[in-house]
C-alpha cells in the first residue's frame, strides 16, 4: 500500500493565524528581544572597551573634593572652563560634555564669560543638547555649527523646542541631542544618527563627534549598539582636575588623542536608562559605546532572520510529518539539533557584527512542531482503532490491539512472503440442510455454527481469511509471528471438531434429522504472500499462493477418509511432543503432478 500523506493544511492554518496573531500583538519582537538582550549580555563579556573613549566621572567623590572650591552642584562653569584650559595642552582628540549649558548662571555670570572665552578658543569641544515639549523655535534659525541639515522639500517653517547650549557662542553649539531612543518595550537597543523634523535632520552627539572623527557614517539612521561588558575606562572629574593642578600631570598626559566624555554621575545627578545590559544602565556610557561603534564600524547590523528561518525550519518540519516517513521524537530531535544550530549561529554572528534574531523564528517552528504532532497523534489515533476496526474481522481483537500497540500491525504494510499454515474447513451436507429449511433458519444455523468455530481460531491465535459460502478460511503466522503457528493450527482442527460435535449433540436434541451435519478440515504449511490485497474501494487481508490451493485441495480430500487431514509439510512442522500423525494415503490433487502423503492428526498424550 502506498504511504499516506499527511494532511497538514489544517495545521498550516492554525500556524498562520498564530503567527499573524503573535506579530500583530507584538510578541513575536518582545521574543526575539528577550533572548536577543540574553545573547547581547553574554557576548559582551568578550569585548573591552576602547581605553582611548573616557568617561570622565563627575561622581560623589568629585562632589565632595571640589566642595571647597566650586561649592554645591551645580559648579560655577569656571571649573570647567579651568578643566578645557588645563587638558588643551594635551591634545585630546574631542572633548564631550554630555551635560546641558542652557541657562545662565545668574549668581556666576564671570564664570559664564570665562567659560564662553575658552571654549571660543578651542576646536575640538561637544555640548549636549536636547529635544522637549514647550514653545517650539524656526529651526532655520539654528547656527550653522549645530550641524543640522535639510532635504530636498524641507519645511521652511519646521519648528522644535531644544535644550542649546545658550551659554556658549553660537560657534560652540556643535554637538547634538542626546534624547534617549526606547524600543516598544521601553528598553534601549539602538542610538540614533539623526532626529528627523520636516525634512530636518538634527544630528545626535555621537554622529557629530563621529563625523569631527572622519568616520563615515552607517546608512541606517537607526544602528544597533554593540556593548561592551565593562564600563568605559573611567576617571574622576576631581582627580584630573588636581592632577592637572599639580604641576607634574600624571592622569592627563594618558588623554592624548582620547575621546573625552564629561558627564554626572553621582547619585541623584547621573542619567540611568534600561538596556540589554542592565535596567540601569548609565547615561554616559551610552553615549560612549555610541562613539565608539561609529569610529570602530562595528555596531550591530541587523539581519532579516526571521521569516527566512521560520520558513525552513516550518518547511523541514513540512517533509519530515507529511509523509510520516519519522516518529514525532525522531522529528523533534532534528528540530532540537536545527534549534541549536540557529542560536550558536546567532551567537557566533555577533562576533561578525551581525544581529540575527531567531527566537520568534524558533517560537513558531515549535508551534508548528506542537501542531503537526497533534495532528500525526491524532491521525494515528484514528488509524488505530480503524486498524483494530478492520483487523478485528480477522483476528482476536484483544490479540489486535495488542499488535497495533507494538507497531507490528499497521494499515501501512505492504503485502510480504512469509510461511503459514493455512486451515480450510467446510461443512459435509450443507446442501441437504439447505433444503430442507428456511433461508433465515440456515443463516442462524451458520452464524450459530460459525461464532463457535471463528472462537476458536481466535483463541489459538488463528487469523480468519473469509467465509466461503459453508468454508472457513485462516491461517496462522500472519500478520504476528508465531513460531509454533504448525502446532496452532493443528490444536485449532482437533478443537473445531470438537465443537462441532458439541454443536451437533445440541442439534439433533430437536432436529434429529440434523444426523449428516459434519465437517472436513484440511492443513497445510508453506510460503504465501499475505497483506491487503485489492482495489482501491475495497481491501482485503487474505493470504495467495500455491500453499493455499493445497489447502484448499487437502480439505477436498477428507470426506471418508478423516474429518481432519494434514500435509507432510505440517506433520514436520509440528512438535511431536504435542502430537501425533497417522498416515492416511497418497492423494492425487489438482494442480500436482505427484501425489501428497496425508495424515490424520492426533493429540499425542490424549485424556
Amino acid at each position: 500500500m502506498a504511504t499516506k500523506r499527511m494532511p497538514l493544511r489544517l495545521p498550516l492554518s492554525v500556524l498562520a493565524a498564530l503567527a499573524a496573531l503573535l506579530w500583530f500583538t507584538g510578541l513575536l519582537d518582545r521574543v526575539d528581544d528577550a533572548l536577543g538582550d540574553r545573547m547581547l549580555r553574554a557576548h559582551a563579556g568578550s569585548r573591552t572597551p576602547p581605553a582611548d573613549i573616557v568617561l570622565l566621572a563627575i561622581d560623589q567623590k568629585s562632589m565632595e573634593n571640589l566642595a571647597e572650591i566650586a561649592g554645591k552642584w551645580p559648579w560655577p562653569r569656571a571649573v570647567h572652563a579651568e578643566l578645557i584650559e588645563g587638558l588643551a595642552p594635551f591634545a585630546p582628540k574631542a572633548v564631550v560634555f554630555d551635560l546641558f549649558f542652557n541657562d545662565h548662571d545668574l549668581y556666576h555670570e564671570e564664570g559664564d564669560a570665562y567659560l564662553r572665552e575658552v571654549a571660543a578658543a578651542q576646536d575640538n569641544l561637544f555640548f549636549a543638547s536636547a529635544r522637549e515639549d514647550g514653545n517650539a523655535s524656526l529651526l532655520r534659525n539654528l547656527p550653522p555649527e549645530f550641524g543640522a541639515e535639510r532635504d530636498p522639500g524641507s519645511d521652511d517653517d519646521a519648528t522644535a523646542t531644544l535644550i542649546v547650549p545658550q551659554v556658549l557662542e553660537t560657534r560652540n553649539w556643535r554637538g547634538g541631542l542626546v534624547n534617549f531612543e526606547t524600543d516598544a518595550d521601553g528598553v534601549g537597543r539602538h542610538f540614533l544618527l539623526w532626529h528627523a523634523i520636516d525634512g530636518w535632520r538634527l544630528p545626535t552627539l555621537q554622529t557629530s563627534v563621529a563625523r569631527f572623527l572622519g568616520v563615515d557614517l552607517p546608512e541606517a539612521p537607526r544602528p544597533r549598539m554593540h556593548w561592551y561588558g565593562a564600563a568605559p575606562r573611567t576617571l574622576s572629574y576631581s582627580d584630573l582636575f588636581d592632577d592637572l593642578a599639580s604641576g607634574d600631570p600624571q592622569l592627563a598626559p594618558t588623554l592624548r588623542d582620547a575621546v573625552v566624555i564629561v558627564a554626572p554621575t553621582a547619585p541623584g545627578l547621573g542619567d540611568f536608562r534600561p538596556t540589554p545590559l542592565d535596567s540601569q544602565t548609565l547615561g554616559a556610557a551610552i553615549v560612549a559605546t555610541g562613539i565608539a561603534n561609529l569610529r570602530d564600524g562595528d555596531w550591530l547590523r541587523d539581519l532579516p532572520a526571521r521569516w527566512p528561518l521560520a520558513a525552513l525550519l516550518v518547511a523541514g518540519l513540512v517533509a519530515g510529518f507529511v509523509r510520516r516517513r519519522r516518529t514525532p521524537v525522531v522529528i523533534g530531535l532534528w528540530l532540537a539539533a536545527a534549534s541549536g544550530a540557529a542560536l550558536a549561529g546567532a551567537y557566533v554572528s555577533l562576533g561578525h557584527d551581525r544581529y540575527a534574531p531567531v527566537a520568534a523564528a524558533l517560537l513558531l517552528a515549535w508551534l508548528a512542531y506542537g501542531l503537526f504532532t497533534i495532528q500525526a497523534q491524532w491521525l494515528e489515533r484514528r488509524e488505530r482503532e480503524e486498524t483494530i476496526g478492520i483487523f478485528g474481522r480477522f483476528l482476536d481483537p484483544r490479540v489486535v490491539t495488542g499488535l497495533v500497540e507494538t507497531g507490528e500491525l499497521s494499515r501501512e504494510q505492504k503485502p510480504q512472503a512469509r510461511e503459514i499454515t493455512i486451515l480450510f474447513s467446510d461443512i459435509r451436507g450443507f446442501t441437504t440442510l439447505s433444503e430442507t429449511r428456511t433461508p433465515e433458519a440456515v443463516v442462524a444455523l451458520l452464524n450459530d455454527y460459525f461464532t463457535r468455530q471463528v472462537d476458536v481460531v481466535f483463541r489459538h491465535g488463528g487469523t480468519l481469511d473469509k467465509f466461503i459460502g459453508d468454508a472457513i478460511m485462516a491461517f496462522w503466522n500472519a500478520p504476528g509471528d508465531l513460531p509454533d503457528h504448525a502446532d496452532r493450527a493443528v490444536a485449532t482442527a482437533l478443537e473445531m471438531c470438537r465443537q462441532l460435535d458439541e454443536f451437533r449433540a445440541e442439534l439433533l436434541k430437536v432436529e434429529p434429522e440434523l444426523g449428516d451435519f459434519d465437517v472436513g478440515i484440511g492443513l497445510h504449511t508453506g510460503p504465501a504472500v499475505v497483506g491487503f490485497l485489492g482495489s482501491d474501494t475495497r481491501m482485503e487481508y487474505t493470504a495467495i499462493g500455491d500453499t493455499v490451493n493445497l489447502g484448499s485441495r487437502i480439505e477436498g480430500t477428507t470426506k471418508g477418509v478423516a474429518r481432519v487431514l494434514v500435509s507432510e509439510a505440517t506433520r514436520a512442522a509440528c512438535d511431536p511432543k504435542r502430537f501425533r500423525f497417522e498416515h492416511r494415503g497418497q492423494f492425487h490433487v489438482k494442480g500436482r503432478e505427484k501425489p501428497v502423503d496425508l495424515y490424520e492428526p492426533f493429540p499425542a498424550n490424549p485424556e
